[in-house]
């Protein structure tokens, strides 16, 4: 009970700081994601960002997970979500993963089809480091070994709520060129040009949304893991309770023994 109180208590202060940092992003990386969409339509065939024409065969998905346990469901769902896609969704495509996180690469790598794994990320979380993983997926992508990089990883909502999230990161989804019946205005000035748009912004774009997925799985495990620390806590201390129960009736009985045994024998001796 004492080390579940400790471990809840270390979880609690470091969610307050992966929390306060997530709040604070997501609103900039909401922004961004529409204006890479608006982007994406206007742009049309000039992103190799963008869908590529025919049929998508080959998926990677990319399940995020902690790399610490006792933290109740965090790890299963997403790791039971990433062979429900594959199974379900994807059944008929060529499906590989790449693992984040060492308690999903330890499951998932049973199934063989694993072609790589990172754990150290978590290790030192900065923009720099996600930036990296990044640029290793739009590679993947833009190399047209993959025609879909799917995302699954626990959104943060509060301490005692985690959004199992499934998210298209490659290709980007242009925004549709009508809503509502009425015509997208996508006839943008571009300054700089299109070209530098396409090789700066929407990489750099690319390279948030993966820090905000990253950040919003760190906050939600540090939620989960207090939630669970605090049920574990409860059940520690409902255990305790028996015990000093089942103690109480031992030593009243063994007493009621004793005393049985003394009267017993003074009557003897009488």
């Amino acid at each position: 009970m004492q080390i579940t109180a400790a471990m809840k208590m270390v979880s609690a202060a470091k969610l307050k700081k992966a929390q306060d940092a997530i709040v604070a992003m997501k609103p900039y990386a909401y922004k961004l994601k529409q204006l890479l969409e608006h982007l994406s339509a206007a742009l049309g065939d000039e992103n190799v960002y963008n869908p590529r024409k025919g049929e998508v065969r080959k998926v990677l998905l990319v399940p995020i997970t902690s790399n610490r346990g006792l933290c109740g469901a965090f790890n299963a769902s997403v790791i039971k979500k990433a062979l429900e896609l594959k199974q379900t969704t994807y059944k008929d495509k060529q499906v590989q993963l790449y693992t984040i996180g060492k308690k999903g690469n330890d499951v998932l790598k049973k199934y063989d089809n694993i072609i790589a794994h990172n754990s150290e990320i978590f290790d030192k979380l900065t923009f720099a480091t996600a930036a990296a993983l990044a640029e290793e997926l739009m590679e993947l992508y833009t190399s047209g070994k993959y025609d879909q990089i799917v995302l699954v990883y626990n959104s943060f909502k509060n301490a005692a709520t985690q959004i199992l999230t499934e998210e298209t990161f490659l290709p980007i989804q242009p925004i549709a060129t009508k809503a509502k019946g009425k015509e997208l205005n996508t006839n943008y000035i571009y300054e700089p040009s299109k070209q530098e748009i396409v090789e700066e912004l929407i990489p750099r774009s690319l390279k948030t949304e993966i820090f905000k997925a990253l950040r919003d799985s760190v906050a939600a495990e540090h939620g989960a893991r207090m939630t669970a620390m605090h049920k574990a806590t409860d059940n520690a201390q409902d255990l305790k309770n028996e015990l000093i129960l089942t103690y109480n009736k031992a030593r009243q009985a063994t007493i009621t023994g004793e005393i049985i045994e003394i009267v017993g024998g003074s009557e003897a001796l009488a």
